[in-house]
């Protein structure tokens, strides 16, 4: 060891010690709730276990498409809860299905972290569509409401398009609307019916990711929602269960076509979470309904509230190096 290193060596165990024997003199302060110090502190533990209501569900079943706002207990989109911190400022965000379910509660949490955020959803669903804007406006946010049925490729094209042109440009996009019915059998699926499932769950996002790409920059985020199911089918929605294993392929292979444009490409693939699609017709047996997500190590299904923060983090600039990547939400079960 020559003089220069022994000298750095003396200095640096030096500054330990040093900053060792000021730790132990320094007064030990007491946090107070109300005190300054309470912000450093995070909120009180929750058992999510017993955090949302259990099964058994009452039997109920809406026409479609379902609204959330009938459903009983009513879903939890984070109406209250969710608290934003400025991490999507300045964005503008296209969602699809943005009145329910997961779409909701992202709309939610992104205009409260200071995205303009714009959403797609069918004219029945208006009701509940305007919940969701006015929420949007509470959070000081601009709020674009584009009723339409995403079966149809010029109603996508036109879609983005006004997107664009009302929030002044897009960087998030989040593909989310799905179609969903149970078949005990594949003999029992309708043509009509398939073809209806594979246009709302496949084609819509292809078409919209055609349409979007001209407007995305380096930077933006196109997020798809996928599902256990796409890893873990059920044997009574097959057709869905196969759109959702396409949604991740389709999430894998962009990423890595759009990597070298800067574009993340990223899904989060929920469990049996507490949606209009589990209460409309046909979306899930009466004995599913009753005990819908009781299977799961925490007993329940999920809520969508519980998932808004994934959205957000995909679409955050901290997950800059989250692309392919599948966030699974199953509370405790499932893939991935």
């Amino acid at each position: 060891m020559n003089d220069q290193d022994k000298l750095f060596r003396r200095k640096l165990i030096g500054g330990i010690g040093a900053g060792l024997a000021a730790a132990t003199i320094l007064p030990v302060i007491p946090v107070s709730a109300t005190g300054t110090n309470a912000n450093a502190i995070s909120s009180a533990l929750e058992n999510p276990a017993t955090k949302y209501p259990k099964p058994p569900f009452k039997n109920q079943v809406q026409p479609w498409p379902a609204l959330a706002g009938k459903m009983d207990p009513v879903p939890d989109y984070g109406e209250k809860s969710y608290k934003g911190s400025g991490r999507l400022a300045g964005r503008k965000a296209l969602i699809t299905g943005g009145d329910s379910g997961m779409g909701r509660a992202a709309a939610i949490a992104y205009a409260r972290e200071g995205a303009d955020v714009a959403i797609n959803y069918l004219p029945a669903e208006e009701p509940d569509a305007r919940e969701v804007v006015e929420l949007i406006k509470a959070a000081g946010r601009k709020a674009v409401a584009i009723p339409g049925d995403l079966r149809d490729e010029n109603f996508c094209k036109k879609l983005v398009d006004d997107a664009v042109k009302q929030l002044g440009g897009l960087d998030i996009l989040v593909s989310n609307a799905a179609r969903q019915q149970i078949h005990d059998s594949v003999a029992d699926i309708p043509s009509e019916q398939f073809d209806w499932t594979i246009k709302t769950n496949i084609y819509a996002p292809f078409w919209l990711i055609k349409a979007a790409l001209p407007h995305l920059q380096p930077g933006a985020s196109i997020i798809g929602t996928a599902s256990v199911q796409g890893y873990d089918p059920s044997p009574d929605l097959f057709d869905y269960a196969l759109t959702k294993a396409a949604t991740v392929n389709m999430v894998k292979s962009l990423a890595k076509q759009l990597g070298p444009k800067g574009i993340r490409v990223n899904a989060v693939a929920p469990g049996p979470i507490w949606t209009p699609l589990q209460v409309q017709e046909g979306g899930a047996s009466p004995e599913k309904q009753k005990n819908f997500g009781g299977e799961t190590p925490l007993g329940r299904p999920g809520q969508p509230a519980e998932l808004a923060s994934i959205y957000v983090q995909l679409a955050a600039n901290d997950a800059s190096y989250s692309t392919g990547q599948v966030y699974g939400a199953a509370g405790g079960g499932g893939q991935p």
